[in-house]
Parts: structure tokens; C-alpha cells; sequence
């Protein structure tokens, strides 16, 4: 039985050997693509704050609104009222009312500035000096003092050509209402001071408008737009990855303040592309375009393309062909076979395929004499479920030649169970370790750095692989990174 078994292996691999004859032309090498992995594109929003200084507005106001807000000069007809007593049931005057001349001021203290929620608080401390004089030609003087705390609120807007806009209400409350005590009465001026800060009201709510339309935001805007057509580095080295953003529209979703700052809720939204290489041209820009009143949702969106050179994956192959020459391939009713091979070629094939070619030297274990040396190519289309980096093969082409035997023996080796599935596998691991490399090199490059005026956070929440596919320039898996950036403005002084 075993000479029969030996007999008919002897015969099957006769018959395999003579079917390929490289004298009659043998197996020729794949063609070989030509096209480039895509760089992708997509939309990402990045929020753009811009901060602006109120403390000019105090100053602005201090030189606009007088210290001395309004005098008082005039004679009041009864600054005491009649006294009257109850005489018989009827109420009997027993003194006239008592006229006098009141004389003084309102002065203001210095301005307050303070962000309250989405209002400029301005607050104006009110200092009242009111003397009556001559009254009834009996007390020759009576100065009397008052506070009053007057806050300007102001709500401010951006219009869509970037101005500021303002509106202001004032209101005001004594804390110390102005008066005297004169033969047990007293005397307030409350009546005469508002009848004069009316007007004062006014001219602080015009001020205070007019000041706010002085704010420039958009020659800040401007600039910041214009910088933003850009190029922003993802990752140095190793491979070099750049984001490139083109701006398309910006975004106001309202304002906030802090102390003296006044935040403006803008956001970017534009073209983002990655580049695997050096860094791209920038973007042409244009003028800043109309505000957009929409509430911007940053998100960041980058499609890194990995890009796997052929040059970089043959001695991965290599290595793994090596290491696997090791032990026996063991072949189908041929028996186990020893193999070894020599230096591997790796490029692009078209339709999507890969092309590894590799040397071959085999040998039988059960047969004697010289080893079968040849070439064996193969081709196949890389697959992976969208999600994994792991590698698998389709569509397989196995072709080889040999020293002048025959090529079918080489068939059945790339065939067998083995050889595609070692391949994938080194792909595997390949690309397993480079996504996990380039996601922290990412996540350390991006998280907060200065770029020129640019002060850029970011921030990576998820990241995941899409389908893989063999181009002329190498095998590309893309990556998707989501999360969310904003850039401060902060040009260097």
C-alpha cells in the first residue's frame, strides 16, 4: 500500500509539473496600476472664540459723560408745608407754608464695568449735595447730602456686516435720599433730583450705545478668517499627516461675558483634507463673508489616509515568508514540502489588487535529487470588515515558473492553505501597529499647541478604520478621527 500511495504522488506531481513550461513563455509578472489612494475631504466646524476688551468702553465713557451731572438753582414755593391743628373739629392752619431756595448738584463717582450673563453692567455711583436756603426768611442755610447707584444694562448684538449694536436702560435707586430736618419735618429733594436725571438717563443710554457701535470685531474677525486658510500639522514625522482647512462660513451663536472680557461664540465651518506628506499648499482665501446667526456645534471631522508603501510591506512579507520556511508546508495528496524563499516583490496590480511575487526554492520531503526553483506570483483583492484592521484575501490568482520542471507545483503552493493566510496575517499585524502608533502620535500632536497667531485645542473621541483597497501608490485603509477644536486668537505681542 505504501509503494502504491508513494506511485500515485509520484504521478500527480509529474502530471503538476508539466503543465507550465517556461520554454513555452511561463507565467509573466502582473501589470502593474497606476492610479493614487484619494485624499479625502470633508466639513468640519471649529470653534473660533473671539474675546474683546470692554475696558476701553469705561475709559470711553469716562471721557464722554461730565463728572458734574446737573445743578439746581431754584425757589420752591413751599419747602415746608402749612402746619395745621385740629380745632373744634375742623383742621386750622396755624403756619404758612415756608418757601426757600434750593441750590446744589449731582456728581457722579467713577464708572464700574462688569459682565453679568449676556449684559454690560456699567455702574455709576451718584453723589447729591442740595442746600435750601433762605426758608422763610428764618434759617439762612441747610445743606443736605444723598447717594444714589445708577446701572446702565446693555444688551449688545452683532449684525450680519459685523457691526456692534447696543441698547442700554438705566435705572437707578437712592440709598441715601437727600433732605434735611427742619422744625421737626424733613425735607427731601428726591423729586427735584429725578426730575433732573431724566435727561442724564438719556444721554448716558446714547453714550453708552454709541460707544459700544466702537468696538471693532470685525477687523479682528478678518484677520482671524483670513489666517484660518491653512495648513495644520497632525503628526511631524513617521508619516508626515497635515490637515488642510478651507473656510467656507462663520457662525455667531451669541456672546457671554466675564469680567471685563466679552466672548463671541463663533465657529468655522470649512473643508478639512488630510495629506500624508510634506505640508500642502495653503488655501487661497477670500474677504471675510456676512455673520451666519446659527449656533455652531463644533465637530472635527479628519479622514487620515494610511497609506502602506509597497516599499515599506516587502520586507514585512519577507520576514514572514522567512519565518515561516521554517516548518513544512504541507500540501494536499502531494505530502509536506519544504520551501524557502528569496527577496519578494510588492506592488499595485489594477482592479483594486495587490501583487506579491516571491522566489522560490522547494523540495519534497519524500523525493530526492535537486529542488524545484521557480517564481510564484500572486494576486488578490484585500479585504477587511470596516471597523478592523484585519487583513483578508479575495479573488485569488496564483501563477509561477520554474527552472524548466514545470509551474503547476508552484500553483498548488500559493493555493494552499498557508501561504495567503501567512501574508494577510503580516498585513495584519503591519497595519494593526501602525493605526495604534499613528492614533497616539495624533492624539499627542493635536491636544494644544501654537500655530503662528493660533493658540489650537483639540480634542480625539473616536476613531475607526474603513474598507482597505490596493492602489498603484500603495495599500490604503482609511481612518476616521471625530472629536472637537477651537482656536484662540492670540497674536504674539
Amino acid at each position: 500500500m505504501r509503494v502504491i500511495r508513494e506511485l500515485a504522488a509520484a504521478l500527480l506531481l509529474t502530471a503538476l509539473l508539466s503543465a507550465c513550461d517556461p520554454a513555452k513563455g511561463g507565467a509573466k509578472a502582473p501589470p502593474r496600476a497606476t492610479d493614487a489612494a484619494p485624499m479625502p475631504s470633508q466639513r468640519s466646524l471649529i470653534a473660533v472664540p473671539i474675546d474683546a476688551d470692554i475696558a476701553p468702553l469705561k475709559a470711553q465713557l469716562e471721557r464722554a459723560l461730565p463728572k458734574t451731572l446737573w445743578t439746581i438753582n431754584q425757589r420752591e414755593k413751599a419747602c415746608v408745608a402749612p402746619q395745621r391743628v385740629k380745632l373744634f373739629g375742623k383742621r386750622v392752619k396755624v403756619t404758612p407754608a415756608i418757601p426757600c431756595t434750593i441750590v446744589g448738584q449731582v456728581t457722579r463717582g467713577a464708572l464700574r464695568l462688569r459682565g453679568e450673563g449676556n449684559e454690560i453692567i456699567v455702574d455709576m455711583p451718584l453723589h447729591a449735595t442740595v442746600a435750601a436756603r433762605d426758608i422763610g426768611g428764618v434759617l439762612k442755610g441747610e445743606t443736605a447730602t444723598g447717594a444714589a447707584l445708577a446701572h446702565a444694562r446693555v444688551r449688545i448684538d452683532l449684525a450680519p456686516d459685523w457691526r456692534m449694536q447696543g441698547k442700554a436702560r438705566i435705572s437707578y435707586g437712592w440709598t441715601k435720599a437727600p433732605g434735611i430736618d427742619f422744625l421737626g419735618k424733613r425735607i427731601t429733594f428726591t423729586d427735584q433730583a429725578d426730575a433732573k436725571l431724566a435727561p442724564v438717563v438719556r444721554d448716558v443710554e446714547r453714550e453708552v450705545n454709541r460707544e459700544i457701535g466702537k468696538i471693532n470685531i470685525r477687523a479682528q474677525a478678518a484677520e482671524i478668517w483670513r489666517q484660518s486658510f491653512t495648513s495644520l500639522e497632525l503628526n511631524r514625522q513617521n508619516p508626515p499627516v497635515w490637515m488642510r482647512v478651507t473656510p467656507q462660513r462663520i457662525l455667531y451663536g451669541g456672546y457671554r461675558l466675564s469680567g471685563n472680557r466679552l466672548s463671541l461664540n463663533l465657529g468655522i465651518e470649512g473643508v478639512t483634507e488630510t495629506f500624508v506628506s510634506e505640508r500642502p499648499e495653503n488655501p487661497e482665501s477670500v474677504p471675510l463673508p456676512k455673520l451666519v446667526r446659527e449656533m455652531p456645534h463644533p465637530h472635527l471631522d479628519i479622514r487620515v489616509p494610511v497609506v502602506a508603501d509597497y516599499e515599506q510591506l516587502q520586507p514585512v512579507i519577507d520576514r514572514a515568508l522567512a519565518k515561516r520556511a521554517k516548518r513544512p508546508f504541507v500540501l494536499p495528496k502531494i505530502g509536506p514540502m519544504m520551501v524557502s524563499f528569496g527577496k519578494s516583490t510588492v506592488y499595485g496590480a489594477p482592479g483594486g489588487r495587490i501583487a506579491i511575487g516571491a522566489d522560490v526554492e522547494a523540495r519534497l520531503q519524500s523525493r530526492a535529487g535537486e529542488p524545484t526553483r521557480g517564481r510564484i506570483w500572486m494576486t488578490a483583492v484585500p479585504v477587511n470588515t470596516p471597523g478592523s484592521t484585519e487583513v483578508r484575501f479575495t479573488q485569488l490568482d496564483i501563477n509561477g515558473d520554474t527552472d524548466g520542471v514545470g509551474g503547476d507545483l508552484l500553483i498548488v503552493l500559493g493555493r494552499s492553505e498557508g501561504f495567503s493566510a501567512l501574508i494577510a496575517a503580516a498585513l495584519t499585524q503591519n497595519f494593526a501597529n501602525d493605526l495604534s502608533e499613528l492614533e497616539g502620535k495624533i492624539k499627542r500632536a493635536v491636544d494644544q499647541r501654537r500655530e503662528g497667531a493660533f493658540i489650537i485645542r483639540t480634542h480625539i473621541d473616536g476613531f475607526e478604520t474603513g474598507e482597505i483597497k490596493a492602489y498603484g501608490n500603495g495599500l490604503y485603509l482609511p481612518v476616521r478621527l471625530t472629536g472637537g477644536a477651537s482656536v484662540d486668537y492670540r497674536p504674539k505681542r
